[in-house]
Protein backbone atom coordinates (compact mmCIF):
# COMPACT_ATOMS: atom_id res chain seq x y z
CA UNK A 1 0.00 0.00 0.00
CA UNK A 2 1.35 3.47 -0.64
CA UNK A 3 1.86 5.98 2.05
CA UNK A 4 0.52 9.30 0.25
CA UNK A 5 1.57 12.15 2.28
CA UNK A 6 -0.50 15.67 2.07
CA UNK A 7 1.62 18.73 3.34
CA UNK A 8 -0.13 22.02 3.84
CA UNK A 9 0.53 25.70 5.61
CA UNK A 10 -1.51 27.52 7.98
CA UNK A 11 -1.12 30.97 9.83
CA UNK A 12 -3.00 32.74 12.11
CA UNK A 13 -1.64 36.41 13.47
CA UNK A 14 2.42 35.56 14.10
CA UNK A 15 1.82 31.49 14.52
CA UNK A 16 2.63 29.04 11.37
CA UNK A 17 1.66 25.46 11.17
CA UNK A 18 3.51 23.32 8.76
CA UNK A 19 0.86 20.12 8.36
CA UNK A 20 1.60 16.51 7.03
CA UNK A 21 -1.22 14.49 7.01
CA UNK A 22 -0.81 10.57 5.73
CA UNK A 23 -3.49 7.87 6.08
CA UNK A 24 -3.78 6.21 9.61
CA UNK A 25 -5.54 5.78 12.82
CA UNK A 26 -6.12 9.47 14.00
CA UNK A 27 -3.06 9.82 15.76
CA UNK A 28 -1.99 14.39 16.02
CA UNK A 29 1.14 15.20 17.33
CA UNK A 30 2.27 18.84 17.47
CA UNK A 31 6.32 19.79 17.87
CA UNK A 32 6.56 15.65 18.70
CA UNK A 33 3.92 15.66 21.77
CA UNK A 34 0.80 14.51 21.55
CA UNK A 35 -1.42 17.32 20.48
CA UNK A 36 -3.96 17.14 24.04
CA UNK A 37 -0.18 17.76 25.81
CA UNK A 38 0.40 20.65 23.87
CA UNK A 39 -2.51 22.20 23.58
CA UNK A 40 -3.85 21.55 27.07
CA UNK A 41 -7.34 23.48 26.94
CA UNK A 42 -10.24 22.06 25.78
CA UNK A 43 -11.27 24.88 23.31
CA UNK A 44 -7.76 24.49 21.59
CA UNK A 45 -7.85 21.04 20.84
CA UNK A 46 -11.60 21.13 19.91
CA UNK A 47 -10.92 24.05 17.51
CA UNK A 48 -7.74 22.02 16.24
CA UNK A 49 -10.01 19.35 15.31
CA UNK A 50 -13.48 20.99 13.89
CA UNK A 51 -12.10 20.48 10.18
CA UNK A 52 -11.63 16.40 10.58
CA UNK A 53 -15.14 16.55 12.81
CA UNK A 54 -16.73 18.39 9.87
CA UNK A 55 -15.82 16.09 7.22
CA UNK A 56 -15.97 13.08 9.91
CA UNK A 57 -13.07 11.27 9.41
CA UNK A 58 -11.71 12.03 12.96
CA UNK A 59 -9.49 8.30 12.93
CA UNK A 60 -8.64 8.64 9.11
CA UNK A 61 -5.47 10.67 9.45
CA UNK A 62 -2.00 10.86 11.32
CA UNK A 63 -1.37 14.28 11.54
CA UNK A 64 1.89 16.02 12.04
CA UNK A 65 2.23 19.28 13.30
CA UNK A 66 5.11 21.76 12.85
CA UNK A 67 4.13 24.70 15.12
CA UNK A 68 5.93 28.30 15.80
CA UNK A 69 5.40 31.77 16.55
CA UNK A 70 3.00 33.50 18.26
CA UNK A 71 0.82 31.67 21.18
CA UNK A 72 -0.93 28.44 21.49
CA UNK A 73 -4.11 29.83 20.95
CA UNK A 74 -2.83 31.43 17.59
CA UNK A 75 -0.95 28.06 17.13
CA UNK A 76 -4.16 26.34 17.45
CA UNK A 77 -6.10 28.74 14.87
CA UNK A 78 -3.08 27.96 12.09
CA UNK A 79 -3.10 24.16 12.46
CA UNK A 80 -6.74 24.29 11.88
CA UNK A 81 -6.40 26.61 8.94
CA UNK A 82 -3.39 23.98 7.78
CA UNK A 83 -5.58 20.70 8.40
CA UNK A 84 -8.63 22.16 6.58
CA UNK A 85 -6.28 22.87 3.28
CA UNK A 86 -4.60 19.51 3.66
CA UNK A 87 -7.78 18.00 3.78
CA UNK A 88 -8.67 19.62 0.49
CA UNK A 89 -6.01 17.92 -0.80
CA UNK A 90 -6.97 14.30 0.29
CA UNK A 91 -10.71 14.69 -1.61
CA UNK A 92 -11.37 18.39 -3.41
CA UNK A 93 -14.73 17.70 -3.08
CA UNK A 94 -14.53 18.08 0.66
CA UNK A 95 -14.62 21.99 -0.29
CA UNK A 96 -18.14 23.28 0.27
CA UNK A 97 -18.46 21.30 3.99
CA UNK A 98 -15.31 23.32 4.76
CA UNK A 99 -16.33 26.50 3.85
CA UNK A 100 -19.52 26.31 4.98
CA UNK A 101 -18.33 26.14 8.29
CA UNK A 102 -16.18 28.81 7.40
CA UNK A 103 -12.73 26.91 7.82
CA UNK A 104 -10.76 27.61 4.72
CA UNK A 105 -10.80 31.89 5.20
CA UNK A 106 -7.61 32.90 7.00
CA UNK A 107 -8.43 34.99 9.74
CA UNK A 108 -6.05 38.33 8.89
CA UNK A 109 -6.40 39.92 11.91
CA UNK A 110 -3.01 41.07 13.77
CA UNK A 111 -1.81 43.02 16.76
CA UNK A 112 -1.53 47.06 15.91
CA UNK A 113 1.53 48.49 15.88
CA UNK A 114 2.54 50.80 18.89
CA UNK A 115 2.27 54.10 17.58
CA UNK A 116 5.64 56.91 18.89
CA UNK A 117 4.63 58.91 21.84
CA UNK A 118 1.67 56.57 23.09
CA UNK A 119 2.22 53.67 25.64
CA UNK A 120 -0.07 51.83 23.65
CA UNK A 121 -1.40 51.46 19.68
CA UNK A 122 -4.64 53.34 20.47
CA UNK A 123 -4.48 54.26 24.39
CA UNK A 124 -2.95 58.10 24.71
CA UNK A 125 -1.50 59.33 27.97
CA UNK A 126 -3.21 61.32 30.33
CA UNK A 127 -4.50 64.72 29.29
CA UNK A 128 -3.54 67.35 31.63
CA UNK A 129 -5.52 70.82 31.05
CA UNK A 130 -2.74 72.82 33.27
Amino acid sequence: MIQEKYTATGRRKTAVARINMTNGSGKISVNGKAFDEYFTTVNQQNHLLQPLQVVKQLHAFDVQIKAEGGGLSGQAGAARLGIARALLKVDPELRPSLKAEGLLTRDSRKRERLKPGQPGARKRFQFSKR
